[in-house]
């Protein structure tokens, strides 16, 4: 055996180890260390004194013990003495090592769990680091969830976390050294007191000042200095190091098109389209010669290499040598038949090359003045030219989209370098100092690396959002400068060796994007002719989808989730199995390209639309086509079933939108108003308004009813192709040929948000159900995921990264327990509003909580399907209660705190004894969703309130009432018209308070079952009850973003209380009935004084509430940013927007700052903390 299969087998004997010890003990052991501040973890687990200590701590925690943590202490010296704690595995000769290790671990979760328990204990054990950095790098390739997570203080060194998604991650304290960060995403994520040196990273800097694109960029000889110009007629110089911007050149009254430094670095000329050339004092920024004698625009400038002249290439056809001492024209140069473009020394200044519209390449004796010989073989303009260092070789960029490498002695082609294709125009090429490698950059706003020897393509450089002008290396060869379009100029790391993994995706067009009914899957069609299906979670690539033989335009999956349908160019439509990417029927009709499908919203239908002019509607099961609708008097881009399934509407290029009957097939309406094609058009999810998007660049909303428009929404610069409503109907998203995305308040007309991340014009768009989430597709081939936050967000408990879904307040009432969709639960000081500590544990969302009622024990159930017991001291894990097949709703204790009771969407209510853990009962009857339980005071009697998440299964929107002790059903209490969301008791225990989907709240006599009284008021779904300690008030938190407080007895609203910008959903009142508690889909926590009905606010004073309360304008700005939280693209852009950076360091290889960089991809930085609290 020789030592790589040594090292792979000693490796996979150690990690299987670990299959059984319980994740519990990783955070039990993070915990202990953090506490007592351990420097040594083996020193300090080996300890005998010390495990009987833990041990006495332990006694709660019935499944763990001290075997457990003996045998945890062998894992980790076993570890600590491999190979996997010495050397950095992301380097190339560990590859078929980490590739065989992580085909065998890759899906087993108990050994994710330990390396991410590794990762954290970098941030007590200076011997681990190594190892923890090997598993972050691991976790990174397999491409598992590290979004939303705390990686407080962790230590990092030696590594590659390429494309690593840590949004929102909490990193402050960390350490990274010697890490390659090139596409990771930190959008949102904190950062403070950080310390990353070292650093590898592609793009160093973005420098922005100029207002019109940036035509030519140029270094200094001692690559201190970059120069610049512009279409806005000005030349800036820029500080390499620190991005700032060290003078503006003024002087040129037209377009400056080149720049270009002298030898010794002291002078700089220009070339503009005022027919001039200009020198320029670098040190004094003055201007010291003018040349004048071309006719027309000055395309190109260059300097010989000793400095004496300076050719000049213009519109006029003509090359000019000037000498730069007198200012006099040594020669004029024709020979071009064309407009000019470039203009090139060779290094030893004897040859002068030349490129022009002509597609001709000419050489040039400077002495003679001469033509030495012409190239010939680009089929188009040749845009750029440049010689080798050693004046060998010439290479030269065409509107052919290809690059050619030419022997200068010679004249003959030497080789084409192909990978440009898909972009066209190859804009200008440079060689960098040491001739090994070539940069060129394209109208498809990339820059390319190539191997001049191999002629192959070394790797792609991303981040310019049009156009690239101009690249240049740097005189040292560490950096390559490129100006764009764009009207920025990015700096570039090209030393960093690139990561050797195929990273897959679509490599054409993605037409089209559909979120699965789970929210789970994404699906996307793309003109490479295959569909994709992707994991939403970690962005990694499920399956791909073979069969159509030409562009796929349109996407759709069923609502039961069993289908996915796709219609494309080849005129066809094919129905896939959604699980297993089978294709099941293939329905044949349309004679031309199928633009859209849709299916029904009982799945039975589908509808299709296409260029042939015609509506089809197919019967889903038999794949026969039931209709045929006809009326549209050209191609029809777009079709959209109305919520009910009756009516459906369609877009066309006819500039109008029809209305149709779904059971006659009938046309009902045609909508006149737009005055170009439309593109695309959605129903309201309640059916009562239409949106229509045209390639006028608007945007509209009908009334369905009347067909009249009730918004004209203006703000796109370019068609839109794609319209969206979320889930609640409140927002509607639209995406453009501008590249963007703007989001709409469809209340009031007004624009939002508008997103900005797509290169390329954006074609579909859709929602998650859960609206949290929006998708888009877009013609830079990717995908990219949306957070989609609404509103001014006023934190005032603020740690969670995403919603609240549920808070409750201690026994004393000086604690508040939170339980959060970003999988933790916080634990809050009442009268501070300080967080006291987190538990971790669940893997899925938390969405519910609750104190036992002697106030030792919290409670909370969650999307893991698992309920958990946790020690409220001491904050650690006593229990795991595992049973319910599917995500745990609620969970409460009976009063005197011995069972538990607990509902879930598998439909049934368990009750569990909580000094064992054994299920006492199991208790069926609700044929839905269980979504809220709640115990009468008495503990005798448990109500359960019920609801359905799928439309197309029977509805079961009851109450019920149990006896406790029997688990059997005593009443069905039905009124409620959709989801029961809560129910509460009253103190008396003789009225049950119930809050709907239905956006009523209704009061019921327990004994009776009769209803008492309905509550009427919100304006959306009610997603809390609660009643105050003296059964006399009842608030209620609901989906229309208010609390509402409500007499008992008089069965009226008290107060409305207003400050939540999202789903308010969950309310609790404190002990003493003093305060409310309430948490909200906004992801904040907020207390309430009852008697003045008034918000209470918090002070802090120090660094350490900075850090736990995020209290600054600032940082409450900055939870207002939509960023992408998950780029699908086989290119990983680096990415931090709102990102919060205070204080510590962030250097590059090179010794540059990257804080500039940060700032300019959207990151807030916090330094100056004293003059934030003063905002």
């Amino acid at each position: 055996m020789n030592q790589s299969d040594k090292q792979k087998e000693d490796l996979s004997e150690i990690f299987v180890q670990v299959k059984d010890i319980d994740e519990q003990i990783y955070c039990l052991i993070i915990d202990i260390l953090r506490k007592a501040k351990i420097s040594d973890c083996i020193g300090f687990l080996s300890n005998i004194d010390n495990q009987k200590q833990l041990n006495e701590q332990l006694k709660v925690h019935q499944d763990l013990g001290i075997i457990n943590f003996k045998k945890m202490t062998n894992i980790i010296q076993q570890i600590q003495d491999h190979n996997f704690n010495k050397y950095n595995y992301s380097e190339e000769i560990y590859i078929d090592i980490k590739k065989d290790l992580i085909k065998n671990i890759s899906k087993q979760q108990k050994i994710i769990q330990f390396f991410q328990f590794l990762i954290r204990l970098t941030a007590f054990d200076q011997t681990l680091i190594q190892c923890g950095s090997n598993s972050l790098h691991l976790l990174v390739e397999m491409k598992v969830e590290l979004g939303n997570q705390n990686f407080e203080n962790i230590k990092v060194y030696n590594t590659s976390l390429v494309g690593a998604n840590f949004v929102r991650c909490n990193l402050s304290g960390s350490q990274f050294e010697n890490v390659d960060i090139s596409g990771l995403n930190l959008n949102g994520a904190k950062l403070f007191n950080c310390k990353w040196k070292n650093i590898k990273i592609q793009m160093l800097n973005i420098l922005k000042g100029h207002t019109q694109a940036v035509l030519s960029v140029c270094f200094s000889p001692d690559s201190s200095t970059l120069a610049s110009c512009s279409g806005d007629k000005s030349i800036r110089l820029w500080d390499v190091k620190t991005g700032e911007q060290k003078s503006k050149l003024d002087g040129h009254t037209s377009i400056v098109y080149s720049v270009c430094f002298s030898p010794d670095g002291n002078t700089l000329a220009s070339g503009s389209g005022d027919k001039s050339i200009r020198l320029w004092d670098v040190q004094t920024r003055k201007k010291i010669a003018k040349f004048v004698g071309h006719t027309k625009e000055v395309h190109s400038i260059f300097f010989s290499s000793d400095g004496t002249t300076v050719a000049s290439f213009s519109e006029d056809k003509s090359i000019r040598l000037w000498n730069t001492k007198t200012g006099e024209q040594k020669s004029k140069l024709h020979g071009h038949q064309d407009l000019a473009t470039r203009v090139c020394f060779s290094p030893d200044g004897t040859i002068l090359a030349s490129c022009s519209y002509d597609s001709c390449i000419s050489l040039w004796d400077v002495k003679t003045g001469q033509q030495i010989s012409k190239l010939d073989g680009h089929t188009s303009i040749v845009y750029s030219v440049c010689f080798s260092p050693d004046g060998t070789i010439l290479a030269s960029g065409s509107y052919d989209s290809c690059i050619s490498i030419w022997d200068v002695k010679t004249g003959e082609q030497i080789s084409k370098l192909n990978g440009h294709s898909d972009s066209g125009v190859v804009s200008l090429i440079c060689f960098s100092p040491d001739g090994f490698t070539l940069a060129s950059g394209d109208c498809s706003h990339s820059i390319r690396l190539w191997d001049v020897k191999t002629g192959l393509q070394k790797f792609k450089l991303n981040g310019h959002t049009s156009t690239v002008y101009s690249v240049c290396f740097s005189p040292d060869g560490t950096a390559l400068a490129s100006s764009s379009q764009d009207m920025s100029i990015r700096l570039w790391d090209v030393k960093i060796e690139t990561q050797k993994s195929k990273l897959d995706g679509h490599n054409n067009l993605v037409k089209s994007v559909c979120f699965s009914p789970d929210g789970t899957t994404v699906a996307s069609g793309s003109e490479d002719k295959s569909i994709r299906l992707w994991n939403t979670k970690t962005g990694e690539q499920k399956s791909k989808l073979h069969g159509h033989t030409n562009a796929v335009y349109s996407v759709c999956f069923s609502l039961d989730n069993s289908t996915l349908a796709s219609g494309s160019d080849d005129k066809s439509i094919r129905l896939w199995d959604a699980k297993t990417g089978k294709q099941k029927s293939k329905l044949l009709g349309h004679n031309n390209t199928v633009y859209s499908v849709c299916f029904s919203p009982d799945s039975s239908t589908l509808a299709s639309c296409s260029g042939d002019k015609s509506i089809r509607l197919w019967d889903v099961k038999t794949g026969e086509q039931k209709s045929k609708l006809d009326g549209h008097t050209s191609t029809v881009y777009s079709v959209c079933f109305s919520p009910d399934g009756d009516t459906l509407a369609s877009g066309s290029d006819d500039m109008s939108i029809r209305i149709w009957d779904v059971k006659t097939g009938k046309q009902k309406f045609k909508w006149d108003g737009h005055f170009s094609f439309v593109k695309s058009i959605c129903f309201s999810p309640d059916g009562t308004l239409l949106s229509s998007g045209s390639r006028e660049k608007a945007v509209r909303l009908w009334d369905v009813k009347t067909g009249k428009i009730k918004f004209k929404l203006n703000g796109h610069s370019d068609c839109v192709l794609s319209v969206c409503f979320s889930p609640d109907g409140t927002t509607l998203a639209s995406g453009s040929r501008d590249k963007s995305i703007r989001l709409w308040n469809i209340k009031t007309g007004k624009q939002k948000y508008k997103l900005d991340g797509h290169f390329s014009s954006v074609n579909s768009l859709c929602f998650s159900t859960d609206g949290q989430k929006l998708a888009s597709g877009s013609s830079d081939k990717s995908i990219n995921l949306w957070d989609v936050k609404t509103g001014k967000q006023k934190y005032k408990l603020n740690g969670h990264f995403s919603s609240v879904n549920s808070v409750c307040f201690s026994t004393d009432g000086q604690k508040l327990a939170s339980g959060s969709d970003d999988s933790s639960i916080h634990m809050w000081d009442v009268k501070t509003g300080i967080q006291q500590y987190t538990l971790d544990g669940h893997s899925n969302r938390v969405r519910s909580v609750c104190f036992s009622p002697d106030g030792a024990t919290l409670v909370s159930g969650g999307y893991d399907n698992s309920i958990r017991l946790w020690d409220v001291k001491t904050g650690l894990q006593k229990f795991k209660f595992n049973g319910h097949t599917n995500w745990v709703q609620s969970v409460c204790f009976s009063p005197d705190g011995t069972t538990l009771a607990s509902s879930s969407f598998d439909t049934s209510i368990r009750l569990w004894d909580v000094k064992t853990g054994q299920q006492k009962f199991q208790l069926d009857g609700h044929t839905n969703d269980v979504i809220s339980v709640c115990f009468s005071p008495d503990g005798k009697t448990l109500a359960s309130g019920s609801g359905s998440r799928h439309p197309l299964k029977q509805t079961d929107n009851s109450i019920r009432i149990w006896v406790a002790k029997t688990g059997k059903q005593k009443l069905k209490l039905d009124g409620h018209t959709s989801w029961v969301q809560s129910v509460c008791f009253s103190p008396d225990g003789t009225s049950l308070a119930s809050g709907s989907s239905d956006k009523s709240i209704r009061l019921w006599d327990v004994i009776t079952g009769q209803q008492q009284a309905k509550l009427d008021g919100h304006s959306n779904f009610v997603y809390s009850v609660c009643f105050s300690p003296d059964g006399n008030t009842l608030a209620s938190g609901s989906s229309d973003n208010s609390i509402r407080l409500w007499d008992v007895k008089t069965r009226q609203q008290k107060v409305k209380l207003d400050g939540h910008s999202n789903k308010v959903i969950s309310v609790c009142f404190s002990p003493d009935g003093n305060t409310l508690a309430s948490g909200s889909n906004d992801d904040s926590i907020r207390l309430w004084d009852v008697q003045t009905r008034k918000e209470i606010q918090f002070k802090d004073n120090s660094y350490q509430d900075m850090q736990q309360q995020f209290q600054s304008n600032f940082i409450r700005e900055s939870q207002n940013i939509n960023f992408t939280i998950l780029l699908i693209s086989k290119q990983k852009l680096f990415q931090a927007q709102g990102a919060q950076i205070y204080k510590g360091e962030f250097v590059n290889q090179q010794g540059i700052g990257l804080k500039a960089l940060f700032k300019q991809l959207g990151s807030l930085i916090l330094d100056n903390y004293e003059e934030l609290q003063q905002n």
